[in-house]
């Protein structure tokens, strides 16, 4: 397994695995199977998430100690989240009834790894290469790992970047968060989260999706190769504060379009979206395509009746998926955000109505069914989620990315801003051409909040 991500990182000279582990529960747990359920399954096939964490350590801190802290403490968290250690396979006399089966012995592979690039360069806002970002994060290991964690020093030590890569069939974000507190408390040894819920009776079928999404007779490890980032990709970051944020809904109230309540979410994506249509738009494109798509996650668990604990280790989101016209999406002006956040707060209304009957997943499928033709540009992460807090006793993150989106064609992810001011990062991967007009795009959007806004 070590010789495999060697050879991941033969082509990217500036990292160098020095170490790859198996980190085993402590205490271990016995033998279980957890069962997927249809929230599962639709990401079975998909590729995993993937982060990095950078942190910037003080002139005192002992580095060789807090690889052996990180190492130590994941040992008991992954004694809490025993199941993600575990393995992804198709339960036994089965076609297509898959399972996160764990037994004793397995583990969590942990690489340590140093590299001669600085974290000013690679935790940048400004475009940088995507390929040196991905080699931050290891692959999964074969025979159906869900989980696999690599700690970078940067800067002569100076710094370091935790990767974490997680396969979607095993948790959505909130479930990989919660594993991520619980890890970061543990090393700095405080009080760890609740632990987690995983009992998959909370997800009722009552209209057999899981058949629906779910493909059979089929080797699952097919689905956990992670591909290769292009190296022509470049990997940016754009930031909106919540003085921006506050003048797209106001503009968004004010419009004519008569949309539900925009949010700082639904502003974020509408003008992100835009944006991205408005840069990506070629007369005659898309074969005369005329319609595009944006596919976002909604959390499900407080929705569901009765409510699934926050504290739920799986699936449970479903997928708005907001539908406009190409043509006025990239309209100028006010003209293709406005558009945007109307198709986003609609897409958010629909795919939560009567999601206590799960009418909403039954809707799901028609939009997915829907939207089957169209170009789609799909979001990964939530502000929700507060990566900006996760310290592991070395201090708040100072950058954080999800370098998977890289590996997507037409895929942006989106947290809390940094700073802490109500506001929201945007990380996108695009060729150089493309993430030009793009930031065109997005200055001038921007630009045009400030001209709107007015004197202060």
């Amino acid at each position: 397994m070590a010789a495999a991500h060697e050879h991941e990182h033969s082509r990217r000279p500036a990292v160098r695995v020095v170490d790859t582990v198996l980190v085993h529960p402590s205490p271990p747990s016995s033998e279980t199977s957890l069962p997927l359920t249809f929230y599962d399954v639709f990401w079975l096939r998909t590729l995993p998430v993937q982060r990095v964490f950078f942190y910037r350590l003080d002139a005192s801190a002992d580095i060789d100690v807090i690889l052996s802290s990180l190492r130590d403490s994941l040992s008991q968290a992954i004694s809490v989240f025993f199941p993600l250690a575990g393995r992804l396979r198709l339960a036994p006399g089965t076609t297509n009834r898959y399972e996160l089966h764990y037994r004793l012995g397995d583990a969590v592979a942990f690489t340590v790894a140093d590299s001669n690039d600085d974290l000013d360069n690679l935790a940048a806002d400004e475009p940088r290469e995507a390929a040196k970002l991905a080699a931050l994060a290891p692959p999964l290991p074969e025979g159906g790992a869900v989980l696999a964690l690599q700690a970078t020093t940067l800067n002569a030590r100076g710094c370091i970047a935790l990767g974490v890569t997680a396969h979607h069939a095993a948790c959505d974000g909130a479930g990989s968060t919660h594993f991520l507190r619980t890890w970061a408390a543990f090393c700095a040894g405080v009080q760890p989260s609740p632990e987690p819920v995983m009992d998959r009776t909370l997800i009722s079928d009552p209209t057999g999706l899981y058949d629906f999404i779910c493909p059979k007779d089929e080797e699952v490890n097919k689905s956990l190769k992670i591909l290769p980032v292009d190296e022509q990709l470049l990997f940016g970051t754009f930031v909106l504060s919540r003085a921006h944020l506050q003048r797209v809904k106001d503009l968004a109230a004010a419009s004519h379009h008569g949309s539900p309540r925009c949010s700082s979410l639904v502003a974020t994506l509408g003008l992100v979206w835009s944006c991205h249509q408005r840069a990506t738009n070629k007369p005659g494109g898309s074969s005369g395509k005329t319609k595009t798509c944006l596919a976002f996650p909604v959390d499900h668990r407080s929705r569901l009746s009765p409510p699934v604990p926050d504290t739920y280790l799986g699936n449970c989101i479903g997928g708005a998926i907001a539908i406009a016209s190409r043509a006025e999406l990239a309209a100028a002006g006010a003209g293709g955000l406005l558009t945007a956040c109307a198709a986003v707060a609609a897409a958010v209304e629909e795919a939560t109505r009567d999601l206590q009957v799960l009418g909403a997943c039954e809707l799901w499928r028609e939009r997915v069914v829907e939207a089957a033709g169209m170009s789609v540009l799909s979001v990964a992460g939530s502000p929700r989620f507060g990566m900006y807090g996760l310290d592991f006793g070395f201090g708040r993150p100072a950058k954080v990315d999800i370098v998977s989106v890289a590996r997507i064609g037409g895929a942006v992810a989106v947290a809390e801003s940094r700073v802490g001011d109500g506001g929201m990062e945007v990380g996108l991967a695009l060729p150089p051409d493309g993430m030009d007009a793009f930031r065109r795009c997005f200055d001038d959007a921007v630009a045009g909040l400030d001209v709107d806004a007015g004197p202060q």
